[in-house]
């Protein structure tokens, strides 16, 4: 797993919306260490936030 900062602005973004919906659903969003699990492999999250 790897960790990435993203810009607040992505959080409006109807696709990373989806992310998150499905991260929600997969893990919750109770995470002690701070961060969100997305559940997609890192090539794909990285496909997808540069068209953000």
């Amino acid at each position: 797993m790897k960790r990435f900062l993203i810009p607040v602005s992505f959080l409006n973004d109807p696709l990373f919306k989806e992310l998150l919906s499905q991260a929600e659903e997969e893990f919750g969003y109770h995470h002690p260490m701070g961060g969100l699990t997305i559940p997609c492999k890192e090539d794909v999250f990285l496909d997808i936030i540069s068209h953000l």
